[in-house]
Order: C-alpha cells, then structure tokens, then sequence
C-alpha cells in the first residue's frame, strides 16, 4: 500500500468510504473478482475529480466503475483504485419531459421515474443492469432502443480536470461506444428527452418487456449481460449455438442453455473459467462460420 496516497485520500474522502482489498466480487455482476487495492466511494462530483486527482499525482491506475454489470475482474484482483459512481451518485429529476439522472443512477431507476411521471422512451432500458454512466459511454441499448435515441447531451469530467456538457452529436454514439469511451470521459450527469405516454399503454409495454427478458435471458444466474458483441449482419448467440456451444461449460462458468448469448457464473466460477470459455466459443465460431466475434465483456485486473 501507498501510505502516503492512502492519507491524502482519506484527508478528502470519509474514511468509511474507501475500503483496502476490497473483493470486487461484491461489486460485479458476474460476482467474480479478486481484491481492489483501493475501492472509493464519492459522495459527489467534487470528490471524484479529488479522488481521480490523488490518482494521477501518485500514479495509481484507476477505473471508474457502476453497478459492475459489464466488467469481468481478474481472480487476483486489480493493482489500482477501483472508484465506484453508483450509490452516493443517483439523483433523478424530472422537468417537463426532460429527465436528468446522475451517473450512479440505475437504469431500471429512470425507468420507473419516466413511467411515473407519465413519459416514454426510456421502456428499452428498463431491464438492462446498468448505470447510467456506463449505457451512456457504451451507448447501450436492448429491444431496438439505443441511448442516442433519447439523449440530448452528458456532463462529462475529462482527463485534464475539466468539466463539459456534450450535446448528443458531440457524444458521437455508435454501436457500443461513444466518444465517452474513446477518450476515457468520466459521465457526471445525463439530460433525456422523452416524449408525453399513456401509462397504460406503457405499463403493457414494459410487461411486454420484462416477459421477453424473463423468459429468455439466464436472470436466475449471475452474469455481464451479452458477453460477445454483435458481429455486423449476425447474432452472437445464434452463432454459438449453431456451432453447438449451448450449455458448453469450462469450469463454473457455461454458455446459457438458455440464451446462448450470455456467459454465465453456474457457480463458484473463476474469472479465468469465463476468459478460457469465451476464447474457446470464439475459435469455434471462427472456425465454422468464418466470423469474429468480440468481447463487449471489459476485462480488468490481473488474471
């Protein structure tokens, strides 16, 4: 440990708020991963930007993380500060058919809030375990809805200290990424414009919605959501089980036998499990359909 970093830290930062070794098996979704050296808390903007601040005066590597739905953590763990927007960073506010929600703020949280407040747009993001700062940098999306669909410009913290608010072309989201992504922006906040529902009508949507999910997606396991990206005029999970992969297992980690689009933790499974299937249902899909497919899994740590 780097005592001196570690002083200056809790100088700015409650004590309670940073952890030591922290099992980032606690903060992903996969519920894999070895210990944090640093796990950090902000409470607000001002400590993120203090927080990322110490990291770059003492040369500590950091990542920003959510809720963890998108992220695989190596089994020993990360050699940095693992600095987490979620709990303490999550307000949503509503003006007119605008909705503003931090970056901690969940995803199926806007959800509900865009339905209570009678607007919709935001249906398609409902099931997705996600913050928003993450959808936002990977603009992500489900059931044809993308995040550039509804939104109208980010408050971002840049590399060099500064603050921006980017207005959707600046955001330049494509598939899966954004220029968020590309220049490693931090999301503060987001601004989304929706339109005036019928809360009937969206309530039969979201039904709609919560059904395909529940009766298609391996939810009763923890998982990182689609693990491979979509290869451009395929689907990732027909491609692997047409190649036979459906329930191929190495170790505690198998390809759904229900989605074959998702790796799951079937129990006990290792970060190198997950790393060793997905490298063999790759050479396998390459090897018959001549396609490759990439990881939208982020792969962190030390393996």
């Amino acid at each position: 440990m780097n005592q001196e970093y570690y002083e200056n830290l809790i100088n700015n930062i409650d004590k309670q708020r940073v952890l030591l070794g922290e099992p980032m098996s606690r903060h992903t979704t996969f519920r894999i991963g070895g210990p944090a050296d640093y796990f950090i808390m902000p409470a607000d903007i001002a400590e993120v930007k203090r927080a990322i601040d110490l990291c770059i005066e003492y040369d500590i590597p950091y990542y920003i993380i959510g809720n963890g739905s998108n992220l695989l953590v190596g089994d020993k763990g990360y050699r940095g500060a693992m600095i987490q927007i979620y709990k303490e960073l999550n307000q949503i506010t509503v003006n007119g058919n605008e909705i503003t929600a931090q970056a901690g703020a969940l995803l199926a949280k806007v959800a509900a809030k865009a339905y209570e407040e009678n607007l919709t747009g935001f249906e398609f993001a409902s099931g997705i375990p996600g913050t928003i700062g993450g959808a936002v940098a990977m603009n992500a999306g489900a059931y044809g809805g993308e995040m550039k669909d509804v939104i109208v410009s980010a408050t971002v913290l840049t590399r060099n200290d500064e603050i921006l608010t980017l207005n959707k072309e600046e955001l330049k989201l494509g598939y899966r990424t954004s220029i968020i992504a590309k220049n490693d922006y931090v999301v503060m906040e987001t601004v989304f414009q929706l339109k005036p529902g019928d809360q009937s009508g969206m309530k039969a949507y979201l039904d709609e919605l919560r059904e395909k999910r529940t009766s298609k997606q391996p939810l009763d396991y923890p998982s990182a959501g689609s693990t491979f990206k979509r290869p451009e005029g395929y689907f990732a999970g027909k491609l692997i089980q047409d190649a036979g992969l459906k329930g191929f297992q190495v170790g505690g980690a198998q390809v759904s036998e229900k989605h074959s689009g998702f790796v799951i933790n079937k129990g006990q499974a290792t970060a190198r499990d997950v790393v060793e299937l997905m490298e063999q249902v790759a050479e396998k899909v390459y090897e018959q359909f001549g396609v490759t497919l990439e990881p939208e899994v982020k792969r962190l740590g030390e393996f």
